[in-house]
């Protein structure tokens, strides 16, 4: 080890005044454990960093063929390995100039050992959750009731929480709320998504009771309802649980009474936008005012159709003689966000920024806006007065 002699002596040799440096001095050396390279360093924002001092876990997310990402508890971040042309060392209880400033009675000479060294980081950058495998694992085995025999004689997984937390590349707040989003139900302790036609099945009965019983759709009584349609399929511990959940998807609390009673008044967008889907999804193409007719006449009396129900889920082409209307849902599109607009532009050549928001939206990053998107993926043209955005390559 040096003592101070040989170090003003190596000072001398590199011709630094030590008037100009702290007094005291770390005299550094490898220490055994430090030749393994076994060290790794993350770089963390502080938001992350105080949750890691909180106590809080990150977990590293991703089977064998996907990237890597890292989670927190709420959000999600991309893993890529940035190079440094220095050597980065780790010195356990090295000392920075501030601390040694702090404390004056400091020993003259700092031994200490090296125990890493490494000429690379982790960079963390905050992404979007890559929850589209999430709606594609539950789609594998869609619930269609409580009699289905495809359900009992099922070969596909069912997955749990702890399953999902597995398998998908997102944080488990992400995780819940997307099952939310998607009204993915838990039946028997696994999630489920509901089989389309089985959910119109239930929505239909509740319209039809609503109708039978001359309820307003405004004032539709939970516990009654629910005990109603629970008789038409009894054999299901869970169906209360389900046509709660359904309810909960195509209503909203309107009031509770002061005995108790609460009351939902029915959600007029999401009842007409699941009836077009039914109309819609055995169409290759539906003629535009036939659809508009049938659409109508299909949701229930006292609710009227718009076609700013049906974003992200039609699509209306007034370029064809008669004009079409056909089922375009924005979650079957790809997740990547170069794939996605490969997608769209192979399905139609030009939009309108109004007709494309709809699919695009969701691919935003934080504070990230549609028009900044179309820029980036777009390229913009006017025709016949609108402005129109095209693919910047060619689309095979």
């Amino acid at each position: 080890m040096r003592n101070r002699a040989e170090v003003d002596a190596t000072l001398q040799t590199a011709k630094v005044n030590p008037a100009e440096l702290l007094p005291v001095v770390h005299c550094l050396s490898f220490g055994p454990q430090a030749a393994s390279g076994e060290c790794c360093l993350l770089q963390l924002e502080p938001g992350l960093c105080a949750e890691i001092e909180a106590g809080c876990s990150l977990v590293i997310r991703g089977e064998k063929d996907e990237q890597a990402v890292l989670c927190s508890k709420d959000k999600t971040y991309d893993m890529k390995i940035a190079d440094t042309s220095n050597m980065l060392l780790f010195v356990p209880g090295c000392r920075t100039p501030e601390q040694l400033n702090a404390d004056q009675e400091s020993c003259n000479i700092i031994h200490s050992q090296i125990a890493g060294f490494s000429n690379n980081y982790w960079e963390l950058r905050r992404c979007r959750p890559k929850l589209k495998k999430l709606r594609k694992l539950l789609m594998e085995d869609p619930y269609e009731g409580p009699d289905s025999r495809k359900d009992q004689a099922s070969a596909f997984s069912k997955y749990t929480t702890e399953d999902l937390l597995s398998l998908i590349q997102a944080s488990e707040e992400e995780i819940l709320h997307h099952l939310q989003v998607i009204d993915a139900c838990k039946i028997e302790g696994y999630w489920r998504i509901l089989e389309f036609d089985y959910e119109m099945k239930l929505l239909n009965h509740v319209i039809q009771l609503i109708d039978s019983e001359s309820w307003s759709l405004k004032k539709v009584p939970l516990r009654t309802c629910l005990e109603e349609l629970g008789s038409l399929e009894p054999t299901a511990a869970h169906t209360q649980n389900i046509l709660h959940l359904r309810m909960r998807r195509y209503s909203h609390l309107s009031k509770v009474i002061p005995t108790g009673e609460v009351y939902f008044e029915m959600h007029e967008d999401k009842i007409c936008r699941g009836i077009a889907q039914m109309l819609l999804q055995n169409a290759v193409k539906f003629n535009l005012s036939e659809f508009q007719e049938v659409w109508q006449q299909s949701v229930p009396e006292g609710m009227t159709t718009r076609f700013d129900q049906l974003k992200g889920l039609a699509l209306v082409d007034r370029s064809s003689r008669p004009e079409t209307i056909f089922l375009l849902k924005v979650e079957d599109l790809p997740e990547g966000s170069q794939e996605r607009f490969n997608s769209l532009f192979s399905i139609r050549e030009k939009w309108t920024e109004l007709d494309i928001t709809p699919y695009i939206q969701d691919l935003c990053a934080e504070k990230q806006t549609v028009g900044a998107l179309l820029t980036k993926y777009a390229r913009s043209s006017m025709q016949n007065g609108v402005k129109v955005y095209n693919s910047r390559r060619p689309i095979s």
